[in-house]
């Protein structure tokens, strides 16, 4: 390039410096407001979809009684396995239960194991992986060692193997599920935290002698929480459809308790998949719907908080 046209790109952004100044000082500079994150989240057009799919098959769960006038376990013999009509949206089953109105209200209890699980996994792993990964020595050795036995059982072998053992309950399930899924997050965020306690601003506040879970959690933790949301939502995903899966083997919640898994399991009679559909695609569509919905907001909050793709 020659020296007359660096001279000329130079007076170019000058000239375009000088607007922007010039418009800063007088007020009218429009900057972009909220956060950067919200902002990719809601330019990411699948994640927005995912969101809206996942908030209204979670209202219509929550305010289940105010959409179907049906108690999900009452029997009706009179209204046996009738096809969907205007008095009963997805029909009924083998007993007159109204399906639509168990799918509200399994929803519940699936979202609860699913959601819940995870959540609480999540806060395990993420204080154990936090602490242990910036502290190091020991605790970190010994905690890492059990995560690695956990982890070395398949982990459908591992849930029927508890399942077996403790029995079928809701607490059981969610606790099963608990024990095997802060591992996970626990490594991810020990990695992370291996990583932080290098940097400049830590070693600066570990020579003001400040206290170790101080830094770790205070000033360490939100720069790791990106990828705990992203695995929260994959995590609730998974455990809905374990639990679906046990309940459909007749090893998940009780039976007597309405889950998605539970509706599914009828699907295990080759008469009922030829000729009762409504028992079963409806219960199977909501499930992938929103497993669906969840994946795809993990998606976007994976391209959200990831550094090397913000713009």
């Amino acid at each position: 390039m020659a020296l007359s046209d660096i001279a000329r790109h130079r007076s170019y952004l000058d000239r375009r410096f000088d607007r922007i100044r010039a418009l800063e000082e007088a007020g009218q500079l429009k900057t972009p407001s909220g956060s950067r994150v919200v902002r990719k989240f809601m330019n990411n057009r699948l994640a927005v979809i995912g969101l809206v799919v996942f908030t209204i098959i979670l209202l219509a769960s929550i305010f289940a009684p105010l959409l179907t006038p049906w108690d999900p376990t009452k029997i009706n013999l009179r209204a046996i396995s009738q096809p969907p009509s205007w008095e009963h949206w997805f029909g009924t089953d083998k007993t007159g239960r109204d399906v639509f109105s168990r799918v509200l209200y399994g929803g519940r209890v699936s979202i609860l194991v699913g959601l819940g699980s995870a959540l609480i996994s999540a806060a395990i792993g993420v204080i154990i992986g936090c602490y242990a990964g910036y502290v190091g020595g020991w605790l970190d050795a010994i905690m890492m060692r059990i995560s690695e036995a956990i982890m070395a059982f398949p982990e459908i072998i591992l849930v029927l193997m508890l399942v077996s053992i403790l029995g079928q309950s809701l607490v059981n399930i969610m606790a099963i599920f608990i024990l095997g899924g802060w591992c996970g997050i626990y490594r991810l965020v020990r990695a992370r935290m291996l990583s932080l306690r290098e940097e400049e601003y830590v070693q600066a506040l570990r020579s003001f002698g400040l206290n170790r879970a101080l830094i770790s959690f205070k000033h360490m933790l939100p720069n790791a929480l990106g990828p705990v949301m992203v695995n929260i939502t994959l995590s609730t995903a998974a455990f809905i459809l374990q639990e679906a899966g046990l309940s459909f083997l007749g090893l998940g919640v009780p039976l007597a308790i309405p889950t998605w898994g539970n509706i599914l399991n009828v699907a295990q009679d080759l008469n009922v998949l030829q000729n009762s559909w409504w028992l079963w695609l409806p219960v199977g569509t909501v499930i992938s719907l929103f497993v669906l919905s969840v994946n795809f907001i993990g998606d976007g909050l994976r391209d959200a908080t990831d550094p090397t793709q913000q713009g």
